[in-house]
């Protein structure tokens, strides 16, 4: 059980949403790139180890589609008192965010799987670079 215990982490994600979803087509095919930008925003509900954690995906492929995700998970710490301040940052910034991308991922290719569009499956990102832009 120790074991167990030592492996488990104390970042708890206790519920996801998606608070928009969105597609509209302006034409069909286009040659053109898929302009893709991802933003988060991370708040902490005063006094509590409780943080809400958004991602907000937007994306245009010109004269094809536009489309809009945003998803946001609910974190707690547990044991945040053994916790040093720039690790639970990290867990905050960084791993919230990896947690929530694969079902960012998904809900990109779900959109754009439908008849005319060509499939997105978005790349693995490196979150901690991407925190760090």
């Amino acid at each position: 059980m120790e074991k167990r215990e030592a492996v488990l982490s104390v970042l708890k994600l206790r519920r996801i949403v998606f608070d928009k979803i969105e597609f509209k087509r302006l034409g069909f095919s286009s040659e053109k790139e898929l302009e893709l930008e991802i933003q988060s925003t991370i708040s902490q509900q005063e006094g509590k180890n409780s943080y809400r954690v958004t991602l907000d995906l937007t994306g245009n492929k010109p004269e094809e589609y536009l489309l809009g995700i945003s998803l946001t998970g609910f974190f707690s710490i547990e044991s945040e008192e053994m916790l040093e301040e720039e690790t639970k940052n990290t867990l905050i910034t960084s791993n919230s965010v990896a947690i929530l991308m694969p079902y960012l991922r998904s809900e990109v290719s779900l959109l754009t799987a439908q008849p005319g569009v060509d499939c997105v499956v978005l790349p693995v990102f490196n979150i901690s670079e991407m925190m760090k832009d």
